[in-house]
């Protein structure tokens, strides 16, 4: 397989091109032929201009590379490699939605050919490649498991608006679903990551350790809010008693704040689901969720605490929030906690505004209900720096003083402004 491949007497195939896929797919365009698949036209269309629709990838990323933008499934055909990376959410339940993992799993089906391998680097339950998504290949396939196709896992690492830690940078986990997979795997993966391979006794094994990389700092995190959430009732701040913790050599260095997006906020629901389909109910997995998830309503509630112990009339009050995709300098939207923090603020029928640089207003709108405006308007209330951008890092007292009412307060949610702040009421997790 890997010899072909090189050759390029045959193709590789990516089924997704999000910020996982469509560097994946750029990547292997450097060594082989690559057919990239996306269900989104429009996507497509960005993509053939050398366009990142993620905003992720530099013009420069599409140079030197042998790959065709389809989305027509029956383009893969040709391909004898495919590589799976579409994305697993939750639904509003907070249970896994594997829809678009299985719908693509139906597709490859359809065009599975005998020698044939597939790859999946979406992120599921121990279990999921083997037990949800082998019998569906097999199905519209008509071929057997390991005899007539092998499969593989080799989870994702990217982690968004990280210029330092890239794909070639980052050791790859692979595994395979016998011996001989597990070393084409390899083969193919070594051809474009520099940092290294290790391979994974099995599939399982792949599944899991993906799975737990995000549920430990989401539960580390837990704690440092929950942390938070006792030292306000103490009067001190968080992050000056984590700095002063810090000056031991061996202490974890977590911080509080808005754990959300696509990988720490939904990676530990799956495994929670997991556990309770095997009978087993997570305490401190679970624990971590509902305290994570309860932040954006917390910070809301005491910023109009604050509100009303100045005499502000909240009802009518003007706030501006700045920042609202799920981290900082990225375009990236699904699963912003920030969504959750404004929507919280409307219902104390305040009036919220909200700048991002990066953020897509209409994008917004359509997932939240709420649009962007493009600089501030007057002063405010309340200023809640919800997301780091340089933009809003670059900023000084001064600009925000500009922006505050004289006895309005500043609500540095990841406490970046700490010790810089002295003529405005300030207050942070």
């Amino acid at each position: 397989m890997f010899k072909e491949l090189i050759e390029k007497k045959t193709k590789l195939s990516v089924i997704g091109l999000g910020y996982v896929g469509l560097p994946i797919a750029l990547e292997f365009a450097k060594k082989m032929k690559v057919v990239g698949f996306d269900i989104k036209e429009e996507r497509i269309d960005l993509m053939k201009q050398k366009i990142d629709p993620s905003n992720e990838l530099e013009t420069e990323a599409f140079d030197g590379t042998d790959i065709y933008f389809t989305s027509d499934f029956n383009d893969l055909r040709d391909a004898t490699f495919h590589v799976v990376a579409v994305p697993t959410p939750i639904n509003n339940h907070n249970l896994p939605d594997l829809t678009p993992l299985l719908s693509a799993c139906n597709c490859v089906g359809k065009i599975l050919k005998k020698g044939d391998y597939v790859v999946f680097e979406s992120t599921v339950y121990p279990g999921c490649t083997e037990d949800d998504c082998v019998p569906i290949l097999e199905k519209e396939s008509g071929l057997k498991f390991n005899i007539d196709f092998k499969v593989g896992y080799s989870p994702e690492r990217i982690n968004p608006g990280d210029k330092e830690h890239t794909l070639t940078k980052i050791l790859k986990i692979v595994a395979g679903s016998d011996p001989e997979s597990l070393e084409e795997i390899s083969k193919i993966y070594s051809s474009i990551i520099t940092a290294g391979i290790y391979k994974a006794s099995s599939i399982k094994v792949a599944e899991a350790a993906k799975i737990i990389e995000n549920t430990q700092r989401d539960v580390n995190i837990a704690l440092m809010n929950e942390l938070s959430l006792i030292f306000n009732r103490l009067n001190i701040n968080t992050f000056e008693v984590l700095e002063a913790a810090g000056t031991k050599w061996n202490f974890l260095r977590f911080f509080p704040g808005l754990v959300g997006g696509h990988c720490i906020g939904v990676d530990p629901y799956y495994l929670t689901y997991k556990a309770n389909e095997l009978g087993y109910h997570s305490k401190i997995i679970n624990g971590g969720r509902v305290i994570n998830d309860g932040m954006a309503a917390y910070v809301a509630r005491q910023v109009v605490k604050k509100l009303i112990s100045k005499n502000i009339k909240v009802n009518g009050s003007r706030i501006l929030v700045m920042g609202t995709t799920f981290k900082e300098n990225v375009s990236d939207i699904r699963n912003s906690k920030v969504a959750d923090l404004i929507h919280e603020l409307q219902s104390f029928c305040v009036n919220v505004e909200v700048v991002d640089p990066h953020a897509c207003s209409k994008e917004l709108k359509h997932e939240y209900g709420y649009g962007l405006i493009e600089k501030p308007t007057g002063k405010y209330s309340a200023v809640i720096l919800a997301v780091n951008h340089q933009t809003n890092m670059d900023l000084t007292e001064t600009d925000f003083e500009n922006l505050i009412e004289n006895n309005g307060i500043f609500v540095d949610i990841k406490g970046v402004f700490r010790g810089k702040i002295h003529k405005i009421d300030y207050w942070s997790l």
